[in-house]
């Protein structure tokens, strides 16, 4: 079967989604999404009607459909356990589920375009004071994430152990945004360890920036620094 992922290639969620489904092995097809030409294709009524939120992505699973990057994830989990993107323990699970939600429930929302963009166009503040505001609330969510995975015995190659799951899935995507956006990244020499090591993988490179067929643009995001 071979899914529907609708998605924009910076989308950060929607990047998170099509690692996981590129870690399964699982066949999908990329819907486009632009999320700013012509005021954005996710504010028309079409894509209204598939989801009232009105954000990608969404999986479309034959007649249904889901939304929230992990909300999707975890489905996939159950309808295809292996590779495994969580771990056997229960208290393992939790503990990666958290850190992933640090990422995806507290870093992203608040840097996402629709916030940047009500910053500028609602509440009419400066593009320096936007940026500033970008780079606050990602340096603060880095450095908690940092802190965490430097010091927890369960980090391996990647965030838990030596197979890539659903911290490094989430993670990634955020590096690409600190990353394009010139954020210092020498202070998390951990987090950056780990994104080299998942950007050697194909299920990573192909769901990066660059790759994917509504990209636009060279990928500004440095290569792997080893």
């Amino acid at each position: 079967m071979t899914y529907k992922l609708y998605s924009y290639w910076r989308s950060s969620a929607a990047f998170r989604v099509r690692i996981a489904l590129n870690l399964k092995g699982m066949d999908y097809q990329i819907i486009p999404v632009h999320l700013s030409k012509n005021g954005g294709d996710q504010l028309g009524e079409e894509y209204g009607k598939k989801n009232p939120n009105r954000l990608v992505p969404i999986l479309e699973d034959g007649e249904k459909s889901i939304h929230q990057s992990l909300a999707i994830i975890e489905y996939l989990e159950e309808i295809q356990a292996e590779p495994a993107l969580l771990p056997t323990l229960a208290i393992d699970r939790a503990w990666v589920r958290s850190v992933a939600m640090d990422i995806a429930s507290d870093i992203h929302p608040i840097n996402n375009l629709r916030v940047l963009r009500y910053l500028i166009k609602k509440l009419g503040i400066s593009s320096e004071a936007k940026d500033e505001w970008y780079g606050h609330w990602i340096k603060v969510g880095l450095e908690s994430v940092e802190k965490q995975l430097s010091l927890d015995p369960r980090v391996g190659r990647f965030a838990y152990g030596d197979q890539p799951g659903l911290i490094d899935v989430c993670l990634v995507p955020q590096l690409f945004n600190a990353l394009s956006a010139k954020v210092d990244i020498k202070p998390y020499s951990t987090l950056m360890r780990i994104f080299d090591e998942c950007m050697t993988l194909p299920a990573f490179i192909d769901a990066s920036w660059e790759k994917q067929i509504d990209a636009e643009g060279l990928n500004p995001v440095a290569p792997p620094q080893k």
